[in-house]
Formats: structure tokens, sequence, C-alpha cells
């Protein structure tokens, strides 16, 4: 007999409470200590936006990321900045078009190839980085930073703080026991509060009742933002579409925080999908391809094809030539975040901070 979700969570919350009560602690000591200015914070004098979240992960930063840039397409040059989780090193290096994930990181490889116009740097501290990129690029408009929420060193011009719909920060607790990386209280630093991966657009009175879940100030924004999915490309790129229908059956490989609405849009486009999930950022082995072959060659029969994400895909770059899935038919499907409601206004709010932007000393 499966136990329901909401036992398992209490449960959690009820072992593992003197854990999360000291890191509760902690915390709040450290963001006391920044709130009174024992602790240095820095506001650069270039416009930043800070996409962030409370939670370990799975909230949407990078596609979020991707849409502030798109909305600043006609704002030039503009630097988006990441720690690059994952690579091997942590010095403030600027992303190349030739870059693999072990040099600069898979969202950031991923960012780059999206968006050539932009400069994107990674550096695992935040405002050493952007004294960098001012320093690099004197004309720079904006920086847009990708996880940087919990960076106090900086004080970052803009806040937009993401939860998910299924996983709100009001609903849930500081590791172990659930998966906030920092207090709730925190969201009061954020202008903009967007709820991701929402299935549809709230009503006015629901939108309502999320801002006092959520627990807002009326000066913060409350926008809600669901997922649009691109068409299969082949991954390498090749002539042709992907084939999609009913009689088509995928096999899915991920390796990201949370796969669920992806696997569910799979399975609203081919006949038949098997899920084969790894853990975030998961670094591909030959053994994992090999596994991935041999599950293909079994799990159904054909037309068939493998499908993975963007973010997957930038980590394969350094070892699908010669690998055991090399030649097989491997397809990638980007996804985007759109905002539901008012769309204008969330645009707006992101111009108006960047033009006209007032200098911070």
């Amino acid at each position: 007999m499966k136990v329901p979700a909401k036992y398992v969570m209490l449960l959690r919350r009820v072992l593992f409470f003197p854990y999360t009560m000291w890191h509760g602690l902690v915390l709040t000591i450290r963001h006391a200590l920044y709130d009174r200015g024992y602790l240095k914070t820095t506001r650069p004098s270039v416009p930043t936006i800070a996409v962030g979240n409370l939670s370990l992960g799975g909230t949407g930063k990078t596609p979020m990321l991707e849409l502030v840039l798109r909305i600043l397409g006609n704002t030039r040059p503009i630097a988006a900045l990441s720690r690059g989780y994952g690579r091997k090193s942590t010095d403030i290096h600027e992303v190349e078009a030739t870059d693999t994930a072990e040099i600069s990181g898979d969202e950031p490889v991923q960012v780059k190839k999206k968006f050539p116009d932009v400069s994107i740097f990674v550096g695992a501290d935040r405002v050493k980085a952007i004294e960098q990129i001012h320093a690099t690029i004197p004309e720079i408009k904006a920086v847009v930073l990708d996880d940087a929420l919990q960076h106090r060193k900086l004080n970052a011009g803009m806040n937009i703080l993401l939860t998910t719909w299924a996983r709100p920060f009001c609903d849930d607790a500081l590791v172990p026991a659930g998966t906030l990386r920092d207090l709730r209280s925190r969201a009061c630093v954020a202008e903009l509060v967007v709820v991701t991966k929402c299935p549809v657009v709230p009503k006015a009175d629901e939108q309502g009742n999320w801002r006092t879940r959520l627990g807002l100030r009326g000066s913060q924004a409350l926008f809600f933002a669901g997922i649009e999915y691109d068409e299969p490309k082949w991954y390498p790129d090749r002539e042709g579409p992907v084939p999609t229908g009913q009689d088509v059956c995928a096999l899915l490989f991920t390796g990201i925080a949370d796969p669920a609405p992806l696997v569910m849009h799979a399975r609203s486009m081919f006949g038949a999908v098997e899920h084969m999930a790894f853990p975030d950022h998961h670094t591909f082995s030959t053994l994992d391809l090999g596994g991935l072959a041999a599950r293909y060659a079994n799990f159904a029969p054909g037309p068939k094809i493998l499908i993975t994400t963007e973010k997957d895909a930038a980590r394969l770059r350094t070892v699908l030539a010669g690998s055991p899935i090399a030649d097989l038919p491997l397809a990638v499907i980007g996804m985007r975040a759109v905002i539901l409601n008012e769309p204008e206004r969330f645009a707006d709010i992101i111009r108006h901070h960047v033009e006209p932007h007032p200098t911070h000393r």
C-alpha cells in the first residue's frame, strides 16, 4: 500500500525537526549579520536582475533567465552570470560557443547556444564577476544572474523569486525536512514573485488566494508562468523532421531536477514513452550510455527514438561521439517559460528597471 505524499512529508518534518531547527538558526544569524551591516553587501553600478528561488532546484530558473534575456532583446550589450554548476574550475570565465559543460557548466553552455549575442559569464563570486564583466564590457547595460538570491554579498537591483505551482515555498520546510535551502521569510526581498509550471491561468480570486498563501506585500508583483515546448530537433543537427505520433515510441532520459512536466508533454506526443531519470546535472558516463542503448534496444518495437533535454544535450557534447548511443536517433526538446497573466506588465517592469536605470555608488 502506497503511503500518501502528505503523510510522508509530515513524517519527514517530525523526524528531522531538530536538524531543521539548527539549520534555520544558522540562516537567521547569517541574514541578521548582513541586514545589520556586520557583513558587507555590494550594489553594483550596472543594473542587475537576479533570478532565484528558496528551494534546492527544479523551479525553472534557467528558462526564466532566458525569458528575461528575450524581453531585453533590444537592449545590448547585456550579460548573463551563473555559478556554472558542475564545471571543474571556480574561476571567472566568459563562456565561448565551443565550451563544454566541463568548462562552463551545462546551463551556461545551453544559454550561450540560444543567445550567441549575449555575453555569458560563470563565476562563484558574483560581486567580483560583475566587476570583471563591467571592466571587460564598460558599456554593459544589464547583468542577469541565475541563482543569486542566497549570495548575500551581492545586493541585486531586482530580485525575481520563483516557486512552483505543485510545491510553493509556503508549504515547504527547510532541508532536511523539506526542500528549502533558505528561510521562507526571505521572499520579502523579491520585487517579482513568479509561480512556475502552472497548468492553467488562475482566475482573479485564485490569484488573490495565492498572494495570501505566499504572504506577499502589496508592493510585490505576482505572476504565473507556464511552459511551452519546442518541436523536437535532431541532435546533432541533421536533415528532416523528428517523427512524432501514436505510432512512434520514445525513450526519454533526463538529468534535471523536475522532469515531470516534460514526461507528461512527451506522452502527449508519442504513442509510448519510457523515462530513465538521472540526478540533476548528471555527468553521463560510457556505462550510462551503454545502459541507455541496451534499454533502447528492448523497450519497444519500432519506430522509436531517444529524447532528452537541451540541458542534458550540453553535457552529452563531449561523450556522444563513439558512444553506445552515437548511431541511435537522438532528439532534443527545448522549452520556454511564458508568463500567463499580464505578460506585458511583466516585460514592462523588466525593461523599466534597465532603461533608464539610476547609477548606484
